[in-house]
């Protein structure tokens, strides 16, 4: 190497690996110029618009994490109302079950008051028009008795107080035997 670097200094034989000194300073002043430009005009825009990149990304990671974190709360809140909406139904599900089966109840016992009614208005009904034919037959069984009693007599019974009388004491005599003659029934059951 000491022959090298003799040969070199002597001028003789110029290195392929080193280059001229004029070159190699010309060549670090370009650089030097291309650095500081490159620093002062190019890094400060490419190093901004690297951070805006990067707080646009972070921003967008932080709104999409709000984003999210807001669609889980929404989402919780659905299901909350969801869940209160189905127990809201099943209560008024349960409350018209109840209150149809209190009318049904109500719907009976209104009907059972009318039938009641009914049947209590059929038996008045009933026991009228049984007075009212039991007092007709009266009357026709006693005009006709009076007639036949007047055949029988050979003289008119026309006297309408000993006619009423005699008519009753007669009807009278019939419906105590048949009391009388159905008790006997009865006592001998």
């Amino acid at each position: 190497m000491k022959a090298l670097a003799a040969l070199a200094s002597e001028g003789e034989v110029e290195s392929p690996l080193l280059p001229p000194i004029p070159e190699l300073v010309i060549g670090l002043i370009a650089f030097a110029i291309v650095f500081i430009f490159l620093a002062k005009q190019l890094l400060p825009r490419i190093n901004k618009t690297l951070d805006e990149r990067r707080e646009a990304i972070e921003g967008g990671m932080e709104k999409a994490e709000a984003a999210q974190a807001e669609a889980q709360q929404v989402l919780d809140d659905y299901r909350a109302q969801l869940a209160d909406a189905r127990h809201e139904a099943t209560r008024l599900r349960q409350e018209a079950q109840e209150h149809g089966a209190a009318m049904v109840a109500e719907m009976r016992i209104e009907g059972q008051r009318q039938r009641d009614e009914i049947i209590a208005a059929g038996h008045a009904q009933v026991e009228a028009d049984r007075k009212v034919a039991a007092a007709e037959l009266r009357a026709d069984v006693g005009q006709l008795a009076v007639e036949l009693a007047g055949r029988i007599v050979g003289e008119s019974l026309k006297d309408a107080a000993r006619q009423s009388r005699t008519v009753d004491r007669f009807l009278d005599d019939l419906e105590a035997k048949a009391v009388a003659d159905g008790a006997k029934t009865e006592a001998n059951r």
